[in-house]
């Protein structure tokens, strides 16, 4: 496992401690301190993975974020992770690391021959074919192909969290700019908070010699890391980076530390609110424009530099220099200390300052100033470059790499990100920041402070005689300079339309090193500047993110997690089949056989008295002298008319008028009401009521309370309910003259124990809620099927509540309604007509569609034939063949144990003017025959729930 491309001596990896790894199933060796990037390089491999459309042969391009070509799939222990920077990814001992998109490996793909017929897959391709035959004839194939990487096969088993912080001063990037800022505000008695996404604090002093202060870059940076540390103010976090720079100094920092070192949680997702943040990201190196820039081989030469400084690792044994500014002239002479041959340096300018020139003949070093880039030479790799001199003659010159150097572009994404808006440089040939409403300053090489103006000058960016469809400006998503022509053609002038047709810029390197090409070509096609051009919406996040960080432990049951009833245990005990009822696990049924348990329990309810567990009936107080005025805008009913004591059924609607939720409301004094919502949005409503009260009418004096967890509600229902209830001590008088239908009280057992109790009813019998302390829910569930055993009571389940609200023709908001049903679809017309005030979703109810004659409206229906089994979801249709079309379907749908036949709801267009209508309704590939009725299948006079 010879390292042969790694010099026996210099930089910053421990040779004493090797690292084994594998790639592609070889097994390699590296250092601890190397990347995998740079471990790769040491070993001599070049092409490590294909890219996106053509499937070329790509190898390692750059030594940071940028990186655009080296991005694998690696496992460091914790699952296989796709899509990952190899230039980011620390080196582990035992690490896997596969090539992503290649059939079979990097050096051989048969999908090669996309690459050969590119000519036919310009840029928007897929808008002009593929439109016959059937787009379905070809779909297969495109999305087998499509991504860069395959999602993992089992579930990572890592775990992930989230946490909070904040801060006078979040430093971004630990350069120089960096670190001496976080210094002086450190100083200054700040809070400060230092994020850096690599191994070690440093940037560029890492690789760069320059001398600093009159001190060498690692006695500077010894000295300032130790002053730093020195101080209580100041968390360093490293392996971190700030994906995403949000309104309000709010910033989100991927934290791999822990994974990298085996740690636990393995990587954690902070959220930090900043008073003032300093970025000092960092500036990132342009590629230039020529035939076959993208062959592996062919890297940035400050990265070359940065591998032969940091990691003592040769790019290549012999090395062209191509260059159009004076920092790629110093990175490229510094090769030679690395016992790097460069066989000649390339400027694309005609003159360069005297003392480069001076510098590389000492060195040794062949120049050609005024050199055009032709074309790279090579299959799986560079073999030489081709060019024209400044006489306009015909060149090559044989090497196995190329340093070229376009120039530098600043790390804005982040300060985008802030809402800052950029500016163009004509000096620099760059964008640079320029003004930004949140409290953020930008220093270093990220605000163009590379060099002072005379050590840059920078050359123009000009795209080579050679085939501009060969020309690659987007090393991921293969987009040449021919597709940029291509659009200028189909005339998209803006560059949002040009970075869409072309890919330009949307792989995951967020145009890091393309999109400033991009946008100079699209000028000088336009005849325009960059600046004119404008530059596209840097969007979060800066580098990719595992989805396992951004759930943290909002994972497998922890999503969302199940909530439990107070009296759960109870129910295990008594044979209860749990489901997910709106996030609350609730007894679906007791017993073993469901059919026949769901219908023994709503014979149950009609014949004797049933037991049920409502407890995760949402209830939210709402007090205050204003309380009454606040909910008449909530409910599409008269609020203020309601008597203390009493019960009203209302509806909400959303702004749109559509139906949004369900329940009564109950008046507890002239200032406190008491609303139930439906279980399942219980904590919706809450925080929706929530935001009415403080964003539109917070002049209104009222307080909600969501007391839902509170209150455990045993539910009596059926003809001997009140004959079990009034066994109870304390039990106030529940006879139909003192206590009629919708009534609410409140009282206190003979144990001391509070109660509240509402008769209403869900199932068309006689009903009662009873709500006590959710810790004497046990207690009290037992001790009424103890005193209920002479009544035959039983319990019942959700499923069997269900069939009974539907004999009964009750509504099921969300079941029996959709997106788009409103009130008046629903038969409470006459209910808004008498109401005088306005409420949320009235305006909306005034609109032509909203009162439209053929709307969907909820009818009930029954089956011609009484054994007919019908699903909900089930269309009711007119006509056949080809012809048939949808008029409705079934919401809601049962065989009725009570009425012995198949009855259901449903939404129909003109429902309520087709009484008595037959209809078709189309059901797996079946028609039943159906008739409308009224949706009261069982006692419609309401005698037996109200007597």
């Amino acid at each position: 496992m010879t390292q042969s491309f790694r010099v026996d001596s210099g930089g910053r990896v421990d040779r004493s401690r090797p690292i084994e790894f594998s790639f592609n199933g070889k097994a390699y060796q590296g250092f601890h301190g190397d990347t995998l990037a740079s471990a790769l390089l040491a070993n001599g491999v070049r092409a490590v993975t294909r890219s996106f459309k053509f499937h070329r042969p790509r190898g390692i391009v750059s030594a940071g974020v940028e990186e655009s070509s080296g991005i694998l799939a690696v496992d460091y222990g914790c699952g296989l992770l796709p899509v990952v920077r190899s230039t980011q990814m620390p080196l582990i001992e035992g690490l896997k690391a596969e090539s992503q998109n290649c059939y079979p490996t990097p050096n051989f793909d048969f999908l090669r021959v996309l690459d050969y017929t590119r000519d036919f897959w310009p840029a928007g391709f897929y808008n002009k074919v593929f439109k016959w035959p059937s787009w379905h004839a070809y779909e297969w194939m495109i999305r087998h192909m499509a991504g860069l990487g395959r999602l993992p096969k089992t579930q990572n088993p890592a775990r992930f969290c989230h946490m909070n912080a904040h801060c006078d001063v979040l430093v971004v990037g630990s350069g120089l700019a960096g670190l001496t800022a976080a210094l002086q505000a450190a100083r200054a008695g700040k809070e400060v908070i230092i994020v850096e996404q690599d191994t070690a604090l440093g940037g560029s002093l890492l690789h760069d010699p320059s001398n600093v202060d009159g001190q060498t870059p690692a006695n500077w940076l010894s000295q300032t890391i130790s002053n730093l540390q020195e101080l209580e103010n100041v968390q360093i976090m490293l392996l971190s980076t700030v994906a995403g720079y949000y309104d309000d100094n709010f910033l989100t920092i991927h934290d791999r530390c822990a994974a990298y070192r085996k740690e636990d949680p393995i990587e954690v997702f902070w959220k930090v609110r900043a008073a003032e943040v300093v970025l000092a990201t960092g500036a990132i190196e342009q590629p230039l424009l020529f035939g076959n820039n993208d062959l592996p081989g062919i890297m940035y030469a400050g990265a070359m530099r940065h591998y032969a400084n940091r990691y003592g690792v040769q790019c290549g044994k012999r090395v062209v220099g191509l260059v159009n500014n004076d920092l790629g002239w110093h990175s490229v002479m510094a090769l030679p200390d690395a016992g790097i041959e460069v066989a000649a340096i390339l400027d694309t300018r005609a003159q360069v300052k005297k003392s480069l020139e001076v510098h590389a003949e000492k060195s040794g070093l062949a120049i050609h100033l005024g050199a055009v880039p032709i074309r790279a030479r090579g299959s799986q790799s560079v073999k030489s470059l081709e060019y024209r001199d400044s006489q306009g003659r015909s060149a090559s010159v044989q090497c196995d790499a190329i340093a070229m150097s376009g120039g530098l572009n600043p790390t804005v994404h982040l300060y985008s990100q802030a809402g800052g808006r950029l500016r163009y440089d004509a000096d620099l040939a760059c964008f640079v920041p320029d003004e930004c409403r949140q409290q953020v300053k930008v220093v270093g090489a990220a605000n163009g402070e590379f060099a002072a103006a005379a050590e840059y000058n920078i050359g123009g960016r000009l795209a080579s005689p050679a085939k501009t469809n060969s020309q690659w400006v987007d090393f991921v998503h293969d987009v040449t300079v021919s597709d940029i022509e291509l659009a200028h053609r189909e005339n998209l002038q803006s560059v949002e339309h040009v970075k869409r047709y072309t890919t330009t810029g949307m792989a995951i390197d967020q145009g890091k090193t393309s999109n400033l090409n991009a946008l100079t070509l699209l000028g000088e096609l336009t005849g325009r500047s960059p600046g004119e051009v404008g530059t596209t919406t840097f969007r979060p996040n800066f580098m990719p993110v595992t989805m396992g960080a951004i759930a943290g432990i909002r994972r497998g049951n922890f999503y969302t997690p199940a909530k439990r009833l107070p009296a759960h245990d109870w129910h295990v005990a008594h044979n209860a089949v749990f489901e997910d009822y709106g996030g609350w696990d609730r007894p679906a049924y007791y017993g073993q056989d469901r059919e026949q348990c769901i219908w023994q329990e709503t014979l149950l309810v009609r014949e004797s008295v049933g037991l049920f567990d409502g407890s995760p009936l949402g209830k939210i107080e709402v007090k205050g002298p204003d309380a009454a005025e606040f909910l008449n805008r909530i409910y599409i009913n008269t609020v203020p008319t309601l008597k203390t004591g009493k019960i009203r059924y209302g509806l909400m609607l959303d702004e749109n008028g559509v139906v949004f939720d369900d329940g009564v409301f109950i008046k507890m004094a002239d200032d406190h009401f008491l609303i139930n919502t439906t279980s399942a949005h219980a904590e919706r409503i809450a925080a929706w009521l929530e935001e009415w009260h403080q964003c539109e009418w917070p002049e209104l004096d009222i307080v909600m309370i969501p007391v839902t967890s509170q209150w455990a509600v045993v539910n009596l229902a059926g003809p001997k309910a009140r004959d079990v209830l009034t066994s109870l001590p304390g039990m106030l008088d529940l006879s139909t003259e003192a206590f009629p239908h919708m009534s609410f009280a409140s009282g206190q057992f003979g144990d001391g124990t509070p109660y509240r109790i509402q008769r209403v009813s869900f199932t068309g019998e006689q009903s009662y809620e009873l709500s006590v302390p959710a810790n004497k829910a046990t207690t009290y569930f037992e001790q009424l099927l103890e005193i209920g055993q002479p009544h035959d009571i039983g319990l019942f389940g959700a499923e069997s509540l269900t069939v009974l609200r539907l004999e009964k023709g009750f509504l099921h908001v969300g079941g029996d309604t959709d997106g788009v049903t409103n009130p008046l679809d629903v038969g409470f017309g006459r209910i808004i007509e008498n109401k005088k005030h306005d409420f949320v979703g009235a305006r909306s109810l005034k609109r032509p569609e909203d009162s439209r004659s053929d709307r969907r409206q909820l009818i009930g229906f029954e089956t011609i034939d009484p054994s007919a089994t019908v699903l909900p979801g089930a269309h009711v249709v007119t006509g056949s063949g080809a012809s048939r079309r949808s008029e409705g379907f079934v919401t809601s749908a049962c065989m009725s144990p009570t009425l012995e036949k198949t009855i259901g709801l449903g939404l129909l267009e003109r429902g309520f003017e087709r009484k008595g209508e037959e209809i078709q309704i189309y059901d797996e590939g079946k028609l039943v025959v159906g008739r409308i009725v009224d949706s009261c299948f069982y006692d419609p006079d309401g005698n037996r729930m109200r007597g």
